[in-house]
């Protein structure tokens, strides 16, 4: 598994979460993976950002909670399915799987804001 650092945002005012690896910038392509959240990868198709819109309501948990800085962010890829999984302090506060019709190769990334 190889591990990144995370930056992360809340916007409480747009309910706007943003996840991005330290050190990467721009993305090749955006896929939106579930309802309101949406994975940027970049030419090699590694993960470089995510961004979750309605975050609140996408995650069904507070403004409050969503604050918090203490992020980590889990995927998985094989060439059928992309797992998603997100904690906020240790908590899981979601896990999606979804098929990899993306083209994203088999990768296994862990973006920790306390890497």
């Amino acid at each position: 598994m190889e591990k990144q650092r995370l930056i992360s945002s809340y916007d409480e005012v747009n309910d706007t979460f943003v996840g991005k690896i330290d050190g990467q910038n721009g993305y090749c392509a955006d896929y939106s993976i579930s309802e309101g959240i949406f994975l940027s990868i970049d030419k090699n198709n590694i993960p470089t950002s995510v961004l979750v819109n309605n975050a609140s309501k996408v995650f069904n948990i507070s403004k409050k909670v969503l604050e918090n800085s203490n992020v980590e962010i889990d995927i998985n890829c094989d060439k059928i399915c992309l797992y998603f999984t997100m904690f906020i302090e240790n908590l899981q506060i979601c896990s999606i799987r979804c098929k990899n019709k993306y083209g994203i190769p088999n990768i296994s990334f862990k973006i920790d804001s306390n890497y």
